[in-house]
């Protein structure tokens, strides 16, 4: 059974001082679609494309990196402008549209259910991720085999709305998975009045299994109920930032998509591996120019 990724796909238009704008696919459940098929992993991805000349590089790059891509393309391919900085952080200017045909999924089960980003706060498509996590929901009331359900809110200010429209919303989804993923940037815009371990416990406290919070350089924390641990920064020659969050997505979903112990019962040891392989596909990302996520071979190299 495939994996299931719910979100936007769209044309990044990276922009650095003293050279050329460059043209590149990105959108973070897009680069988390595109980087579980690199690994391997059979995937489904569920976007909204359009019918132009940059809706069609989309799919073929996605394609390409064996991703099943469930759409019906039709008017402009969304765009997001991205100012790269001399440390290679990116800002970016959004112009989106976000109405994805679910029509096209169906009704089949998945084992993982990953969404995120800016289509889980934009409406009308918001509307189909909530619909499948009712699915998600049914089916553990019915004793079936639940989807792992995961989220990445990748917290773009100028898109989702104010801090007090986003923070409900942000919450609602939270209490309905069973991982989150954030960097602490998101953190503090969501939380900005507490401290790193504050921040961690309410997100525990909104029903997450496992909580992982990225820091770039200085590595990431993963925390479930029990356990907490600090899994150090792969070292690394940066060349640009963009992906480097939805790599370390990829490596958690490859990673607990394998194995079968519950979230709860991960002791520190298997949360810091799991920290550390995803530091080091991120320090993969990063090291190349634009979203460039590892492929399986590059892990053997």
């Amino acid at each position: 059974m495939s994996i299931l990724v719910i979100g936007e796909a769209l044309i990044d238009i990276v922009s650095t001082n003293g050279a050329p704008d460059r043209y590149a696919p990105g959108g973070a459940p897009a680069n988390v679609a595109l980087g579980l098929g690199r690994l391997g992993d059979d995937v489904e991805f569920l976007t909204d494309v359009g019918d132009d000349f940059h809706g069609g590089f989309l799919l073929a790059h996605l394609r390409e990196s064996q991703v099943d891509v469930l759409t019906s393309p039709r008017g402009a391919t969304s765009t997001a402008l991205a100012r790269l900085s001399e440390d290679g952080s990116a800002e970016y200017e959004f112009q989106l549209r976000w109405d994805p045909d679910s029509s096209l999924l169906g009704r089949n089960a998945h084992p993982v259910l990953h969404f995120g980003s800016i289509a889980a706060f934009l409406s009308p498509g918001s509307a189909v991720i909530d619909r499948h996590l009712d699915d998600a929901a049914e089916q553990s009331d019915q004793q079936r085999d639940r989807p792992l359900v995961s989220f990445d809110p990748n917290i773009r200010p100028s898109i989702i709305g104010s801090h007090e429209e986003a923070l409900p919303r942000f919450e609602a989804l939270a209490q309905r998975v069973d991982v989150l993923k954030l960097s602490d940037v998101d953190a503090d815009w969501l939380y900005p009045d507490l401290a790193e371990d504050a921040q961690i416990d309410r997100l525990l406290g909104l029903g997450p299994s496992l909580v992982a919070m990225t820091r770039g350089g200085d590595g990431a924390i993963l925390a479930t109920a029990s356990a907490r641990v600090t899994a150090a920064a792969s070292q690394v020659d940066v060349t640009d930032t963009i992906g480097a969050g939805d790599t370390f997505m990829v490596s958690l979903i490859h990673d607990l998509h394998a194995q079968e112990a519950a979230l709860s019962d991960l002791s520190t040891t298997e949360l810091t591996g799991l920290g550390e392989h995803a530091a080091a596909l991120a320090a993969i990302t990063v090291s190349r120019e634009g979203a460039d996520l590892p492929w399986a071979a590059d892990l053997t190299n």
